[in-house]
């Protein structure tokens, strides 16, 4: 029998079957010819990502329908799966072949979530006792794929990462579906009628925004005097500073009055130390390192970043981009030492490149499934390089500066510390002078870098210089706002924001909130929840996220801890140490416990934020419209409703009804209105037959049922 690989999606079979040669391609699948790897050829299919998701609660009981507190907690017994919406033809194409075969290929995406896509597909199939092989492979070229296939890895680690999976996808369910409902419900029962959905990582993500927003509001400004001086020396003019910071002008006054120092006291350089310094390359990429500087260089989205970064991957330039790692093992260094002068001539930047392996790079102990995010063997023509869009561009060149700065150079420069002493008061300078750019000559210099300290003019010990000296007033700075790639760094390393040793420790564990690869999406999702906005860059706390932040607060849901707790013990569970139901147990005792509490605590929460009315129709807001006197009972009037028109004598027995949907027609109220009281229509256009044409026909009442009548013609 065919082998039958199941690629994540249509792009990565492509990608795959590039490998190979190809027999013949349908629109569900692609069939390779015989080969040394696959000797009776194979089949490569492909979901659409999830070609099946969980059940809504409704499907699992019809109490969880409505939104009530009665029907909380929602906990089924099991958990079922369902084809995903507008995917059937798709997972039906994919059952067939799977079932039909004795050995199935996991190719789809190599993380957690590629091995829950798999097995969610495979276990809906109906599919059984197959051999499962993995294919786990960091590149898409062409040798990286055929070294994969020839070795596939069994499936006992996959399973492992399904089961992580699998749990972390229902309890995100389960946090979402109960957490939701129940602080909806009981915040409307407040005035407030607005949706607040709940997520495990995305309520303390909001939380921690929220929290900086509050330092910013309630940052008092105070006032503080300094002194400064410009001293002119035989070969130049530099700046001093006086180690001198009070929050009164006249404490400054009197200080320089105590020191008998004028606006232009004379000094004397007391001190000039040199110091050799050196800054090596920067580490390689991960995804979230790549992710914020893209943002403060471009101030492109984090998800931009991911997406962007995903088809680069799909054109086979970069590595496999959801990587957590910034290392790399001797074999990736191999390829890449043997290409550096094709990558320099890439960005037209030759230098003598350093070929030793550094443990900063390379280091087999480091790198786990992935290592760090690098260009691949694969060496765009310019051409191909013109293609790119321009932050496709960006990113691919910043991996590749990031790569070669691996072999380059250290950055050399002199620091020089400078006291002048005027009248017993010190002044302080630093100054910087650089000796050899090495690897920064990759990048070009950066707005910050030219900020920072210049190169003093030559000076000697004991040197006199002239002075102007100044009080110069200042005023503490609140903290500066979050932007997109700021939050990237603080979901990564909010530990730092815990003051709890033992959580900190579980945090740093965890790197914090969410994993390399759903970041970017957590902060997309809070985006379209309306909880937090972005503009310039610039993210802020909206008023419906302050309500939810406020009616969180003091709450584990706000809590970045309780989230990395549940992550450790979920990596647990992908390497064989812990039980996903002892996990899920853990969650409904968790939600069992927000029932409890929630609806004290918001009894007694103070919500200061006022929402404007919802303009979003909710299903139980729709108005019923009075059209005509009913034809048949001549008592009740007849009602436009949400599908169809009826009288409001129902009650008294009148079943007078009128369809919404007539031959896949919409009717009108003006249509119902004139057969109501004419009792026909005008010619309506563009009913459908049932064999699928069109035709026109006016609309008549006979005997309260709805007949078309091809007889009246079109009024000119």
């Amino acid at each position: 029998m065919k082998p039958v690989i199941l690629a994540e999606k249509p792009s990565q079979a492509k990608a795959y079957a590039e490998a190979f040669t190809v027999k013949s391609r349908q629109k569900t699948h692609i069939e390779l010819a015989q080969s040394q790897l696959f000797p009776q050829g194979a089949i490569i299919t492909w979901g659409i990502g999830h070609l099946v998701e969980l059940k809504e609660p409704k499907a699992y009981d019809n109490r969880w329908n409505r939104w009530t507190l009665g029907s909380l907690p929602i906990l089924p017994e099991r958990y079922e799966f369902q084809i995903a919406k507008g995917k059937y033809e798709q997972f039906q194409a994919v059952k067939r072949l799977m079932r039909a075969t004795d050995v199935v290929i996991n190719a789809c995406d190599v993380d957690r979530e590629g091995s829950n896509i798999f097995y969610s597909i495979y276990n809906m199939t109906g599919a059984r006792n197959q051999t499962i092989k993995r294919l786990w492979i960091n590149s898409l070229e062409v040798d990286e794929v055929r070294k994969g296939f020839a070795n596939l890895r069994d499936n006992r680690q996959d399973l492992l990462l399904y089961e992580e999976a699998k749990a972390r996808q229902i309890s995100d369910w389960l946090v979402g579906m109960n957490g939701s409902r129940l602080y909806t419900l009981l915040l409307k029962a407040k005035g407030i009628q607005e949706v607040f959905p709940i997520g495990r990582v995305q309520s303390p993500t909001v939380y921690l925004i929220y929290q900086r927003q509050q330092e910013i509001e309630t940052f008092v400004s105070e006032p503080f005097f300094e002194v400064e001086a410009l001293f002119t020396s035989e070969h130049g003019k530099y700046k001093g500073k006086a180690k001198v910071k009070e929050p009164m002008r006249e404490i400054v006054q009197e200080l320089l009055a105590k020191h008998q120092i004028q606006l232009d006291t004379p000094g004397v350089v007391t001190s000039v130390i040199n110091t050799d310094k050196r800054m090596p390359p920067p580490q390689l990429h991960s995804l979230s390192t790549l992710q914020a500087t893209a943002n403060r260089r471009w101030k492109t989205s984090p998800a931009n970043v991911l997406k962007t970064m995903q088809t680069l991957y799909e054109k086979k330039l970069v590595s496999y981009p959801r990587t957590d790692t910034r290392h790399i093992t001797p074999n990736e260094f191999a390829y890449l030492r043997d290409q550096v002068n094709a990558y320099q001539q890439l960005i037209h930047h030759p230098f003598t490149a350093s070929l030793t392996p550094k443990k900063r790079y390379v280091d087999s102990s480091k790198v786990q499934e992935h290592y760090a995010i690098i260009p691949t063997k694969k060496i765009p023509t310019e051409a191909a390089l013109a293609k790119l869009s321009e932050i496709e561009r960006n990113l691919y060149e910043e991996v590749v500066r990031t790569t070669l700065a691996m072999f380059h150079t250290d950055y050399l420069y002199t620091e020089t510390k400078v006291t002048t002493n005027v009248n017993g008061l010190p002044f302080f300078t630093v100054g910087k002078t650089e000796r050899d750019l090495g690897w920064k000559a990759l990048f070009g210099t950066s707005k910050e870098e030219k900020k920072e300290e210049k190169a003093l003019p030559p000076l000697q010990l004991n040197e006199p210089v002239t002075s102007e000296i100044a009080i110069k007033e200042g005023k503490t700075q609140p903290p500066k706002p979050y932007t997109e790639g700021q939050l990237i760094a603080m979901m990564k390393t909010c530990g730092r924001l815990i003051e709890d040793k033992e959580e900190t420790e579980i945090l740093k564990e965890v790197e914090g909130l969410g994993t390399e690869a759903t970041r970017s999406n957590i902060i997309e999702t809070i985006k379209k929840h309306g909880y937090i906005s972005v503009s310039k860059n610039v993210v802020s706390i909206t008023d419906k996220g302050r309500v939810l932040c406020q009616a969180i607060e003091g709450n584990l849901l706000a809590s970045p801890s309780m989230t990395a707790k549940w992550e450790s013990y979920l990596r647990k569970i992908g390497t064989g140490e812990g039980s996903a139901q002892h996990f899920l147990d853990t969650i409904a005792k968790f939600i069992q416990k927000l029932l409890n509490e929630v609806p004290e605590q918001l009894e007694d929460q103070t919500v200061t934020v006022t929402l404007p009315a919802s303009t979003k129709k909710s299903r139980s807001s729709y108005t019923p419209q009075e059209i005509a006197p009913c034809p048949t009972c001549k008592q009740g009037m007849i009602v436009a409703r949400k599908s169809f028109y009826g009288c409001s004598n129902y009650k008294n027995g009148c079943k007078q009804t009128f369809p919404g949907l007539f031959l896949k027609k919409k009717l009108t109220p003006s249509q119902v209105k004139l057969l109501c009281t004419k009792g026909k229509t005008n010619v309506i256009k563009g009913f459908t037959a049932q064999n699928g044409s069109t035709f026109n026909a006016a609309l008549a009442l006979i005997d309260g049922k709805l007949s078309l009548d091809f007889n009246i013609r079109q009024e000119k």
